[in-house]
């Protein structure tokens, strides 16, 4: 089959079409139209599609870029035997291993062994016998954070605290027979300072986002009401999202670096998102010609 794409970039159905009374699929779309426009600049024939898009030959494609897949957790079976299926079709950006590897907080671990200093975490693997009081007394922690290993959006995300351990322990159980969770101590910072998001590509940071949470909630996801502005960041931040980045076993073409400052006064990693992340081009609109330059040069 003849090559006609170099890249099609990827969403999810919900946001294949621009909406004018929804904010929130505007900008989804918008920014898409963004990196669209940047990959036509730098002379690379580009498409937009829904992953799950039955009737598309992805063998006619050189890459396929990930971006909004926002569906994947919801769909993951699904989408893992599509992207087992896709990945030996076309070049996927990021890559298959990256993807899955990134899929599954474990591998904070792993970044935590090559140098990067991650937020405190407890991972319970799928069928522990354990229960959340136990936990708290061995860990000796007061406050935490429970949520799965592979999560999106703050799906199965809760505050905890000794006094309300008993009201958790229904669904604590319920989730660990099925998947891995993980337990970090409650960071006070992320809620009276906010979240760092510092985006990187091909190496190198372009931008920053600070997320705060609203009063009287702890999530920084705008799904849950977070604000966001522009942050300009300090040299040894940019520093840290850098290194995170060339942690990974190869190195990414996009990536999300999300830090915080620690209970201890240290930056963090919170997160690193490879596979879907928001990157926040429509508040810095170079980033997605740099972007495109980059891959540009990783397919040539």
């Amino acid at each position: 089959m003849k090559t006609i794409f170099d890249v099609v970039i990827l969403t999810d159905s919900r946001y294949l079409n621009d909406s004018k009374t929804d904010d929130y699929k505007h900008n989804v779309y918008y920014e898409d139209r963004l990196v669209y426009h940047a990959l036509e600049e730098v002379g690379l024939k580009t498409l937009r599609l829904a992953w799950d898009d039955m009737f598309f030959d992805w063998s006619t494609t050189k890459s396929v870029l990930f971006r909004t897949t926002w569906d994947y957790f919801d769909r993951f079976d699904e989408f893992s035997k599509w992207l087992e299926i896709v990945s030996q079709q076309t070049t996927l950006l990021n890559s298959e291993a990256i993807i899955r590897w990134n899929i599954d907080k474990h591998y904070l671990l792993d970044l935590q062994s090559n140098g990067v200093h991650i937020a405190e975490s407890h991972f319970i693997e799928k069928g522990a016998q354990v229960t959340l009081m136990q936990l708290h007394d061995i860990l000796n922690w007061k406050e935490t954070v429970l949520k799965p290993c592979v999560s999106g959006a703050a799906r199965h995300t809760y505050k905890l605290n000794l006094d309300n351990l008993n009201e958790h322990e229904a669904i604590f159980q319920e989730l660990i027979a099925n998947e891995a969770m993980m337990l970090q101590p409650f960071q006070y910072n992320i809620v009276s300072k906010g979240e760092i998001s510092m985006m990187v590509f091909n190496g190198m940071f372009t931008h920053a986002i600070l997320k705060k949470a609203k009063a009287g909630d702890f999530r920084v996801q705008d799904d849950f009401g977070g604000s966001i502005e522009n942050y300009k960041p300090t040299d040894e931040e940019i520093a840290f999202a850098e290194a995170s980045v060339k942690a990974c076993a190869e190195l990414p073409i996009y990536a999300r670096v999300d830090i915080f400052e620690d209970n201890e006064g240290n930056i963090a990693l919170s997160e690193l998102e490879l596979i879907e992340p928001e990157l926040w081009f429509r508040h810095y609109k170079p980033a997605a010609l740099m972007l495109a330059k980059g891959i540009k040069e990783r397919l040539s």
